[in-house]
């Protein structure tokens, strides 16, 4: 936890239920060490929401669907929201959670990697929610800006990685390096990318709030360097190592969720 665990028991001592079907989700979830965003960003969520006004929501990363439904009940009535998954065991809990909720119709669920579903995906979405494999956000970064339209929030969840992301790669254990250096990278491209306007904050694990800029030019190159394309035979060569990596390093997110959803 990066912020004193008293002050945020504060807080959220002072925070309302939310809505009968999301409480019991968030129960179910809870008891089986399931991880759902916390309390603290639930509420930023619900009053980014309420600013933005979103018509066309994506998130990257459903897990069980708790952050969807959050989101159904804050944007207007004809929002529609997209999400994305890869993880199969939370795909038949997510798109029953959703059932349950009578949301069908209001929420698509995409299976499948995210680096890829991004890339076909057209139009643009206001509001984008990422809460998915840390390492691979500076991946999903080019096809998100495509998708946000300016003024378009996007919304970076667990950006801290518990206060790893401030330490030295030498003070990282081995195993998290990667993540470390890309998160550190991401973190770097959100707040010097001339298209976006980032404040990162100090809530929950880390937060970036990411607006894009009215009338900004991206800067050549950029396309080509960041976006993982499958243009020819050597780049989709590399997607299945990169879906390996990108599920691993998913239930390791998972894994240190879960860890802070006990405390």
């Amino acid at each position: 936890m990066i912020v004193d665990e008293r002050i945020v028991t504060f807080i959220n001592s002072l925070d309302t239920e939310n809505s009968r079907i999301l409480e019991e989700i968030e129960k179910e979830a809870h008891a089986s060490d399931v991880p759902v965003i916390r309390r603290e960003m639930q509420s930023l969520l619900k009053v980014l929401l309420m600013l933005q006004k979103p018509m066309r929501i994506l998130e990257v990363g459903t897990a069980i669907g708790f952050s969807a439904l959050l989101m159904s009940e804050y944007a207007p009535d004809e929002c529609r929201i997209t999400t994305i998954e890869n993880y199969e065991k939370r795909i038949p809990i997510a798109r029953s959670n959703f059932a349950r909720a009578g949301k069908e119709d209001v929420i698509t669920l995409i299976e499948g990697d995210a680096a890829q579903v991004l890339e076909k995906l057209e139009g643009t979405y206001d509001f984008i929610f990422m809460d998915a494999a840390k390492g691979q956000y500076i991946h999903y970064l080019p096809h998100v800006l495509r998708l946000l339209p300016e003024g378009g929030c996007l919304v970076s969840d667990n950006v801290m990685q518990d206060g790893d992301v401030i330490q030295s790669r030498f003070a990282v254990e081995r195993r998290n390096r990667t993540i470390h250096a890309r998160m550190r990278e991401y973190l770097y491209e959100l707040k010097h990318n001339p298209l976006l306007e980032t404040a990162i904050l100090p809530l929950g694990d880390g937060v970036a709030i990411s607006v894009k800029r009215t009338g900004a030019r991206q800067s050549e190159g950029y396309q080509e360097e960041r976006i993982p394309a499958q243009k020819d035979g050597s780049q989709a060569e590399q997607a299945p190592a990169r879906q390996k990596g990108q599920q691993e390093e998913q239930e390791q997110h998972q894994k240190t969720e879960k860890e802070g959803e006990k405390q």
